[in-house]
């Protein structure tokens, strides 16, 4: 464990046009699903890219503007892949006066032992990181775990789930873990990978690079994130309404029979759901789709 004075930042501070919509984002996700109350002490996992950074500046900015008072402790999992830089972290968190501690765990090995040839070795390699984050969290008496996990990775595992589950699933913003003795939480679900990406850009960050996940080529995850990015690109706002979505489930008019009881109560009426805005739209839609055909 180490600590060092406040008195070592950086000398970059968060450009704050970019730092402002994570900042909101991120808000409103801690706000919504109560991810952070008065007297937590948050484990935040560093991995060394950006998301991670990212959440780490957010919840120290937090830290000094909420009402609530809360404790920080970083904490990187060093899974022993070749040519991992040390003391990248430790110097970095040390000139932010940050709180951390560094996990020194060989998965790499295991992973790559266990994994054979043409298969992915995320969901191991998760595994076994979430097992030994779990553990520490505990030892730390921390009573919330932050994930880096922004908009797009939710997005992501919910057509993951989808294409190749055959289930309606996405990330949770707020879960326990199957003991109940850690909450994860990822205050920024709600924030674009863009504003991310552009925000860590212009911050520098010392990104470590991941051997094993940004070492595999034709990841379908990639795939579907390639999707994800041609719809908003094309259709933008497209992947917020997406989002949105999630928060807004009618049981009624899906097909799970465990989650609705359809013989004992029938589906609502289709009217009820119906939206003029929405009606609207999609008939100036349907006008322009036209213009579009007969020039």
């Amino acid at each position: 464990m180490h600590c060092t004075p406040m008195s070592h930042l950086p000398s970059t501070s968060p450009p704050a046009n970019l730092f402002k919509p994570i900042v909101r984002g991120a808000a409103r996700a801690i706000a919504d699903f109560a991810m952070i109350e008065d007297g937590d002490r948050v484990m935040v996992c560093l991995s060394g890219g950006n998301d991670s950074y990212t959440l780490l500046d957010v919840l120290l900015h937090f830290q000094r503007r909420a009402p609530i008072r809360f404790g920080l402790v970083a904490v990187n999992l060093d899974q022993g892949q070749p040519g991992f830089p040390k003391h990248v972290l430790p110097e970095y968190l040390s000139a932010l006066g940050v709180e951390f501690s560094i996990l020194e765990r060989d998965t790499f090995s295991t992973v790559m032992e266990k994994t054979k040839p043409g298969q992915t070795t995320c969901t191991l390699c998760s595994r076994l990181r979430r097992g030994h984050l779990y553990a520490h969290a505990r030892r730390l008496g921390a009573s919330k775990i932050a994930l880096g996990h922004h908009r797009e990775d939710l997005l992501e595992t919910l057509f993951m789930n989808m294409f190749f589950g055959a289930r309606l699933k996405a990330m949770a913003p707020r879960l326990s873990s199957d003991d109940g003795e850690n909450v994860v939480i990822r205050p920024l679900a709600y924030v674009a990978e863009a504003d991310i990406q552009r925000y860590a850009d212009a911050r520098a960050f010392p990104i470590i690079p991941c051997t094993l996940c940004g070492s595999q080529p034709n990841l379908q995850r990639v795939v579907v994130g390639e999707m994800l990015a041609g719809w908003e690109r094309d259709h933008p706002g497209r992947l917020n309404n997406i989002l949105r979505s999630l928060g807004r489930v009618t049981p009624s008019h899906l097909l799970d029979r465990e989650l609705y009881d359809f013989a004992g109560a029938g589906a609502e009426g289709d009217t009820a759901f119906d939206s003029d805005e929405f009606a609207e739209r999609e008939f100036l839609l349907g006008l322009e789709e036209l213009t579009v055909v007969d020039g």
